[in-house]
């Protein structure tokens, strides 16, 4: 009955460093001699033996603006389309409504891919101009 068993290479014995030359015994896999096979041995991350380490040799200046860069979720004439009824307001809610966008902290931005058939009001979201021209081609307003 005993069908279960481990896949091969699973289960491998524990290895027991320095107890002999059966197991990793005299060098325990540091190598011969030098600094890494000492006790206590080794360097510090970004130790470049001596030479100028390059976290020190990059010039840091300047400001960068890129952590409160805006990040739009893009919005297609077609999605609009499918989800809204005619005469209804999009708007940043109603996308999250339904699920067009995803997030707590997400903006949107519509753009012309696809037709739109319907007439819509775009309330509060940013726009592109050939989007924009659609939506008041059919019938609709951006404020």
């Amino acid at each position: 009955m005993a069908q279960l068993h481990a896949p091969c290479g699973a289960n491998t014995k524990k290895t027991i460093v320095g107890r002999g030359a059966s197991s990793k015994g005299r060098t325990c896999g540091r190598g011969a001699n030098g600094q890494n096979s000492r006790s206590g041995g080794g360097v510090r991350p970004g130790f470049e033996g001596g030479q100028m380490p390059l976290y020190r040799r990059v010039a840091r200046r300047g400001f960068s603006n890129y952590p409160f860069k805006k990040e739009y979720t893009v919005v297609s004439l077609d999605a609009i389309n499918e989800a809204f009824k005619d005469g209804e307001t999009v708007n940043l809610q109603a996308l999250k409504d339904l699920c067009l966008i995803k997030g707590v902290d997400t903006d949107a931005k519509i753009l012309a891919n696809g037709e739109l058939k319907k007439k819509v009001i775009v309330e509060g979201l940013k726009v592109s101009a050939a989007a924009a021209e659609k939506i008041k081609a059919a019938g609709g307003e951006v404020k």
